[in-house]
């Protein structure tokens, strides 16, 4: 896949003569790039100023571009603006105030001597901060920056724009207040500690960017140690869409969910996600499969712990060999592992129309314009071909009905009923090229949090005497009488009018 256009804007001087915006355009497009905007900014007597903004390949082209229009007569180039830096100029998010404080009596409210009570409430009975502080819509998102995007083990503080760009989905899509947290330690144990001790002021905890293996230790410790739910969202989030596209895939080929035999390529941290998930919405014949062959026990070389749990829980055919053995008559082909691994010659031993998702990024298991004519359903993780299973179709609402559970843990049947809201919201379109709807229908959001939350409920994942519990309408009208009358006494106080 050949690296995104960019937008660059050139700053230009330009003399006051025919033609020499017609010129600037002409030399641009000569090296192959596109003019995709011009705004006249000023001008002086002779001289006008131009925001050229430019469509390039890369950063390498940008810098041609700007060499280019340095030589051209009648035109001096005064600044270069990136796009993609620009739009991360000073940060991505920022922290806002639910109400403004403007005299006394509003600061008496929300500090001292007002924030006192609320204080006490909340060490006579902690759950009363998921309804008087903001842990009631907060995230941690939390990483030690050592598995960014496709950049690897870059640091926590390069991971930063990546976290920020998270809670920026967070806030945007689900209304969720989420926090970075970058952690410079990569011992579990250590980094297990850490997220421990901060993480009283938070609803739930979202790890992001972290390494396999050591990504299942961390969060199961932090599982086992917290009182909130924490989700992994590189695994869980990725395995939560898919199980959602699966269930429509099935429909859209005439299969059942529970009959599947799916093949899935690559056993790391998505890999596990997904083949736990599958088992737990009631898919069995799950055979996976890693560079050397199907993972089995008994695998000559060996297999590690992670390997070796996921062989003892699937393939009940007892399947052994290459990929070539699992794959002949597989329905389903589900790839997170590297580009260009999935031949078509292999493609065409699967059953009758089969249903592959090639989610390598940026390059795929196998091409689209390849299998098409060959596959029944395809979907990958790229935006510019149908079915792209994309994270963000997840985990915001996700999110958004933990926390409006005041959930105290994630559970797989909440993430089978998340699949199950993303799933339902194609409805009647369902077809082979839509299976997932598209990440910015605002409709998705509430379908999840709404799916997510009655499940905590159900389960009983609810922290006893929140709002997520469903305390009586009766007992809150009570709670929110007493403090408006506490916040109108100080007010009063401060106003003069008791006296």
């Amino acid at each position: 896949m050949p690296p995104l256009p960019q937008r660059i804007t050139y700053r230009l001087a330009v003399e006051q003569l025919p033609g020499k915006l017609a010129d600037v355009a002409r030399a641009i497009e000569e090296q192959g790039a596109e003019v995709v905007g011009t705004d006249r900014t000023s001008q002086q007597r002779h001289v006008v100023f131009r925001d050229v903004t430019v469509e390039v390949r890369d950063a390498e082209h940008g810098d041609t571009i700007a060499a280019t229009l340095v030589d051209l007569p009648g035109v001096e180039l005064l600044a270069i603006t990136d796009e993609v830096l620009a739009a991360h100029d000073h940060g991505k998010i920022r922290v806002e105030v639910t109400r403004e404080v403007d005299g006394p009596g509003d600061l008496a409210l929300v500090y001292t001597p007002g924030v006192a009570k609320v204080c006490r409430m909340i060490a006579e009975d902690p759950t009363a901060a998921y309804r008087l502080t903001i842990k009631s819509n907060s995230v941690a998102i939390v990483t030690d920056g050592s598995a960014v995007l496709g950049l690897g083990d870059i640091g926590p503080l390069a991971s930063l724009p990546v976290m920020e760009g998270k809670a920026m989905l967070l806030k945007s899509f689900g209304d969720v207040d989420a926090y970075p947290v970058l952690i410079d330690e990569q011992d579990p144990d250590t980094f297990v500690d850490t997220v421990a001790r901060i993480a009283s002021g938070f609803g739930g905890i979202n790890l992001e960017d972290i390494a396999a293996p050591r990504c299942f230790e961390i969060e199961g410790k932090l599982r086992q140690r917290l009182d909130i739910p924490v989700f992994h969202d590189d695994q869980h989030g990725t395995a939560v869409v898919v199980l959602a596209a699966l269930m429509n895939a099935a429909e859209v080929t005439g299969r059942e969910l529970s009959s599947l035999r799916v093949v899935v390529q690559g056993v790391g941290a998505a890999g596990v996600a997904i083949i736990n998930l599958l088992r737990a919405a009631g898919i069995e014949r799950i055979v996976p499969v890693d560079i050397d062959g199907i993972v089995e026990p008994t695998r000559k070389g060996g297999v590690d712990p992670i390997r070796r749990r996921v062989a003892k829980q699937t393939n009940p055919d007892g399947l052994t060999g290459g990929k070539e053995v699992a794959l002949e008559r597989a329905d389903v082909f589900i790839g997170v592992s590297g580009p260009e691994t999935l031949p078509l010659e292999l493609v065409k031993t699967m059953a009758d129309e089969p249903i592959v998702f090639a989610l390598a990024n940026p390059t795929p298991e196998i091409h689209p314009d390849v299998a098409r004519g060959h596959v029944g359903v395809m979907a990958t993780g790229r935006s510019d071909f149908p079915n792209q299973i994309n994270n963000v179709l997840a985990f915001p609402g996700l999110f958004r009905g933990l926390l409006d559970a005041a959930a105290t843990a994630v559970t797989d049947r909440m993430k089978v009923a998340a699949a199950e809201g993303i799933a339902s919201i194609v409805g009647d379109d369902l077809a082979p090229d839509y299976i997932v709807p598209s990440p910015f229908d605002r409709s998705v959001v509430p379908a999840v949090a709404e799916a997510v939350a009655a499940t905590a409920r159900q389960e009983g994942h609810v922290r006893p005497g929140s709002r997520g519990s469903r305390a009586s309408e009766a007992e809150a009208a009570e709670q929110d009488a007493a403090q408006r009358a506490v916040q109108r006494a100080i007010t009063r106080r401060f106003s003069g009018e008791d006296e």
